[in-house]
């Protein structure tokens, strides 16, 4: 399983992936979620990943061919979409084709080939804008009402999201969501796991303008866990009813 999440606020987007991957207890595995595409000041665009992973990687392989060889493949490239709104239907119809092809395959296993993507960006001229990709290639927007997408396991560190994110929110603020909202997914599912990929995109800049990588030993985010358990310990505490 994974948990991603990404973030469209006034002051740009806000994206969190974990990069576990297991098919069982003992077949666990890191691999990368989040994938960056950019002509730095010209286009963004990142696409979290969640579900199948050889749908995933598939997807990814042809939209990067389809990038590298524009007039010769038959995926159009998502770096020569018009909007960020193509950018979405040229994501949804290759994750639909793919999956079908595979399906098809695998279909006497009866292996789940479900899969689902996060893709947000802006290119020059445009507006920032993210989309919720589904298995059938059929999507969603976000939009002020909700400004966060999920895909994978995402109903531990929803709540969070729920009470403090809103349009208006900072990207340090917004920085400080998404980690303790991983940070509620790790704590209850096992099948989420760290290192963890982060990056933002600022409004207009068209560019990542600050990712990292958290491993599992990193200090501060292990402080900020800390201080989460014992802010909601000390709430409960003071709580009555």
């Amino acid at each position: 399983m994974t948990y991603c999440v990404g973030l469209l606020l006034k002051a740009g987007m806000v994206l969190l992936s974990d990069t576990r991957t297991n098919a069982g207890l003992d077949n666990i595995a890191t691999y990368r979620k989040m994938f960056t595409f950019e002509e730095s000041g010209e286009r963004c665009i990142v696409i979290l990943t969640a579900g199948s992973l050889s749908v995933t990687q598939t997807t990814l392989a042809q939209l990067r061919d389809g990038i590298e060889h524009p007039e010769t493949e038959d995926t159009p490239s998502i770096m020569q979409a018009n909007t960020m709104l193509e950018v979405a239907e040229i994501v949804g119809n290759t994750l639909a084709s793919v999956r079908q092809d595979i399906d098809a395959k695998m279909q006497a296993s009866k292996v789940s080939t479900a899969a689902s993507m996060i893709v947000a960006g802006q290119r020059k001229g445009g507006t920032m804008r993210m989309f919720l990709i589904y298995p059938e290639g059929n999507f969603i927007e976000s939009t002020e009402d909700t400004p966060y997408l999920q895909i994978g396991e995402h109903k531990y560190g929803k709540p969070i999201l729920d009470r403090v994110v809103s349009p208006d929110t900072s990207l340090e603020d917004a920085r400080k969501a998404v980690f303790l909202s991983m940070d509620s997914t790790l704590r209850s599912n096992l099948s989420v796991g760290m290192p963890l990929d982060f990056a933002v995109i600022e409004k207009d800049a068209c560019r990542v303008t600050r990712s990292e990588r958290i491993e599992a030993e990193n200090e501060s985010f292990r402080a900020m866990s800390q201080a989460w358990s014992n802010a909601l310990r000390d709430g409960f505490q003071k709580i009555e009813i």
